[in-house]
């Protein structure tokens, strides 16, 4: 053994390290290594015993300082800005008359762009706690056109066991996204607290990093199943690095190579490797048994609603002058909305809900059953009889408890013709006045058929005509006006084809 391999031994066995250790480090044999540490003459027995008479290590080689160490700060700088080597070095020959090769600049730049690797945290989760979700590809399937497609393949794993749901589907719209959600709840046995997902359209209609706006189906799934959306930051994939994997171990393993005659082919595959090959599989980093895990964390899933969740399809709409909303060819009453504001429709399978800008629902509509229906109730309409006849009965009523008795009965007799005679009835005060009208009404309330006609009949005969509101005269004035048989005789001459006098007035 070399002389200086000798020193470097009895050091490191002075300082403790082992004999594993110092044979990594200088590449000497580990029997030599012992063999030279159990001869009792030999200067690592011991450990301590200066080797005076042997030739010491190389020393390392010291380190050249950079020509361009005299402009760190200002090299640091143009790289902060994102300047490459090559604008670097040309700007320094030119304003600093720096006279070295480029390569020395290129050196150097690259130890300023050197960056340890960056340190991820380990982000364990409590049973129940976490589910993330994505969609990838699945392998390619037989569409309708007869052309091979690859479906999208819906992935949702729980954090802490592993587990996953694992479905495709053509269609990757928001209630496709949210139905699949269900599912996957429905197959684990229960929802989770959080759901981490991409920003992808289907479930984040807004990214933010402080405040993201899902769409509105899958925000109340998620809330139907007592879960939070969590949606990871734009740029922070590893956030959900859980799911990822398992799209990955899916696509590469249960996927690869395969062709499937139909979507509900390549879905049974999946459902029968997930319970053969990927539930029983010892977990990569917990060395634990995926379904083991699962057993665990089952029972600290949330429970499950006893119904499923209505999905339904969201519109927004603009109130017309009626107060309607046109909803696939129907129109349907909006009050008490406003004209000329707008609500948000909820398009369901049998109904429809009208709600506000607060997301309060101020109405209910069964859907209509054919294009160009009308839902109106008839408290909705401008001009309804029943909100009319109501009017009326009201002005009655200031006439006085006998009129209002009277016109009540009417209306129970006739029904909706009855609203003529009630109008008659209010009509009266322009005539009577409301003490002669109550005494009438009671007289006749006392015979058999009580009617309009007959308290019209005795006011005439019993009492005077004293107009609540005196009749507006007409006063002709001014010379310029004429009296109005001049204008008679006029038409009168033109019906014949005379010619008008002097006198007549001309138009």
């Amino acid at each position: 053994m070399k002389p200086h391999l000798q020193v470097t031994i009895a050091t490191l066995l002075e300082h403790g390290a082992s004999q594993h250790e110092i044979a990594r480090r200088t590449g000497v044999d580990r029997k030599t290594i012992r063999r030279y540490a159990q001869t009792a003459n030999s200067p690592m027995a011991t450990g301590a015993q200066a080797v005076d008479d042997q030739i010491p290590p190389p020393r390392p080689p010291a380190p050249v300082r950079s020509a361009c160490e005299a402009h760190r700060p200002w090299i640091e700088q143009q790289v902060a800005l994102g300047r490459n080597a090559m604008a670097i070095y040309q700007d320094l020959v030119d304003e600093y008359d720096f006279a070295h090769r480029y390569n020395s600049v290129k050196r150097f730049v690259a130890t300023l762009k050197h960056r340890d690797p960056e340190r991820f945290d380990v982000l364990e989760s409590a049973p129940g706690e976490e589910a993330q979700v994505d969609f990838g590809q699945g392998a390619p399937t037989l569409a309708a056109n007869g052309k091979y497609r690859r479906p999208h393949l819906f992935v949702m794993t729980l954090k802490y066991s592993g587990k996953s749901f694992r479905k495709v589907a053509w269609k990757a719209d928001q209630e496709t996204w949210a139905r699949l959600h269900e599912e996957a709840f429905r197959a684990f046995g229960g929802s989770v607290a959080y759901v981490v997902l991409d920003n992808l359209k289907q479930g984040v209609i807004r990214p933010d990093l402080y405040a993201p706006q899902l769409n509105a189906v899958y925000a109340a799934v998620l809330a139907h199943y007592g879960a939070v959306a969590d949606p990871a930051r734009v740029g922070d994939p590893d956030r959900k690095g859980t799911v990822e994997n398992a799209i990955q171990h899916t696509q590469s393993t249960a996927l690869k190579g395969r062709r499937f005659a139909s979507i509900e082919a390549q879905n049974a595959h999946l459902a029968h490797w997930e319970e053969r090959w990927a539930a029983p599989r010892i977990h990569g980093r917990k060395k634990r048994q995926v379904l083991a895990m699962y057993a665990e964390e089952r029972p600290h899933l949330k429970a499950l609603p006893l119904e499923g969740f209505r999905f339904f399809r969201q519109e927004v709409r603009t109130v017309d002058d009626s107060g309607l909303v046109q909803v696939q060819g129907s129109y349907y009453a909006a009050l008490p909305a406003a004209p000329h504001t707008r609500v948000t429709v909820r398009l369901y399978a049998g109904e429809i809900e009208i709600l506000d800008a607060q997301g309060q629902v101020l109405r209910r509509h069964a859907k209509a059953a054919r294009k160009g229906t009308f839902v109106l109730p008839e408290a909705d309409r401008l001009f309804n009889p029943s909100r009319e006849t109501a009017r009326l009965l009201a002005k009655v009523e200031r006439i006085g408890p006998a009129s209002a008795r009277l016109a009540g009965e009417i209306f129970a007799r006739l029904g909706r013709p009855g609203q003529r005679a009630i109008y008659g009835l209010a009509q009266l005060t322009r005539r009577y006045a409301r003490a002669d009208i109550e005494a009438a009404s009671t007289t006749v309330l006392g015979l058999a058929v009580p009617s309009y006609q007959a308290l019209k009949r005795i006011l005439e005969r019993r009492a005077p005509e004293t107009p609540e509101t005196p009749a507006p005269t007409l006063a002709q004035a001014g010379e310029a006006i004429r009296q109005i048989d001049e204008y008679h005789t006029f038409w009168e001459h033109h019906a014949q084809g005379a010619t008008p006098g002097p006198s007549t007035p001309h138009h």
